[in-house]
């Protein structure tokens, strides 16, 4: 093979490890590959620092206008996420996204038929470091969702936080990300017609803390604001499990009690973001930096489950179908666990 066969972060130390360099002779598409991996990894990490140096920034130069010529628009336009965004054509196809997609690969598998003339609540598993899963599958046309699913619209949620940055607000509505507050998901499920589907990852920045290749735990015991949404919609929950997703990255070791995972915690109640202190390889080498390994994903779309609509669900009619969703989402990884490589004795574990 021409990539790498990583090597477990823990079991060297900075002054012992010995750096695997990529060959020089690999192919040009495996450059591009890497190169738009570069880029993604980029725009989830410092894009969004970038963009408020540059709104900032150009205050101070002859360029002042361009800021200020932003900032009204971006006034004019500050309801639009809430209002089911304004995704790109253009964004959505870009080769940038197949080029990451054969990068793993990533495979969007389809498992029953879903009606266009419905809106559906997808619930997306596991969270992953970095969403690579749900981000390709759902922010981008790279694998095919489309013409697998004809007639229906994917909106990703994503934090509040991120679309009150300048600049990198709009490159987040072109792939259809939405703002993950209940009016945004509201909008999109009440739309007349149907044909939308609002994705979200139920565990979000809080089970990223959790993710590492063999981990098959799912923060979703007490996660069921999502099922009461779907509920006060009529909408049907749609179960997902991407299986690699926790595979892409290692994470420093940071068990429940630790320092380590206290300080996150805190970050993340403060902040709404974890911090997962996570690596994998490099652009040029395979022993260490922020950039994935090459594991292949495979996001498996379940069967709907029927949601009757009711404005104000109870507690108890909530937790009824909560649980409905989690024996649903058992069985669509028990089906196919075996498929992707996953040991016959490892189920769900759920916290």
């Amino acid at each position: 093979p021409l990539e790498e066969s990583p090597v477990p972060f823990e079991s060297h130390s900075w002054s012992k490890m010995k750096v695997e360099f990529a060959p020089l002779s690999i192919p040009l598409e495996r450059r591009l590959q890497t190169a738009s991996v570069v880029h993604w990894v980029f725009s989830f990490l410092g894009l969004a620092q970038c963009c408020i140096v540059f709104f900032i920034g150009l205050f101070f130069t002859r360029f002042w206008l361009v800021s200020v010529l932003y900032a009204t628009w971006w006034l004019l336009d500050w309801d639009t996420p809430s209002k089911g965004g304004r995704r790109s054509h253009c964004i959505r196809n870009s080769v940038i996204w197949r080029h990451m997609r054969n990068y793993f690969p990533v495979t969007l598998v389809k498992t029953a038929e879903l009606d266009p003339s419905k809106n559906y609540v997808v619930g997306f598993h596991p969270h992953g470091v970095l969403v690579a899963g749900a981000f390709l599958n759902f922010c981008t046309e790279a694998t095919g969702f489309s013409q697998l699913f004809p007639g229906l619209t994917p909106h990703m949620m994503m934090l509040t936080l991120w679309f009150r940055v300048p600049f990198f607000r709009d490159y987040l509505l072109s792939g259809g990300l939405v703002p993950s507050d209940k009016d945004s998901a509201s909008y999109v499920l009440r739309r007349w017609g149907g044909g939308n589907v609002l994705a979200i990852a139920v565990g979000g920045a809080q089970e990223a803390l959790d993710a590492r290749p063999g981990a098959f735990t799912l923060l979703l015991k007490k996660r069921k604001g999502f099922v009461r949404l779907a509920m006060e919609h009529g909408a049907p929950l749609v179960p997902v499990f991407s299986f690699g997703e926790n595979e892409l990255f290692d994470q420093v070791n940071n068990p429940k009690g630790s320092w380590l995972r206290r300080t996150q915690h805190r970050l993340q109640q403060l902040m709404g973001i974890s911090l997962p202190l996570f690596h994998a390889r490099g652009m040029f080498q395979y022993s260490f930096g922020l950039l994935p390994y090459r594991r292949p994903i495979f996001t498996v779309v379940g069967k709907p489950i029927k949601v009757e609509k009711k404005h104000n669900p109870s507690q108890e009619e909530v937790d009824r179908l909560h649980q409905t969703y989690i024996e649903e989402l058992c069985k669509l990884f028990e089906e196919h666990k075996t498929k992707y490589n996953v040991p016959e004795d490892r189920h769900l574990e759920f916290i």
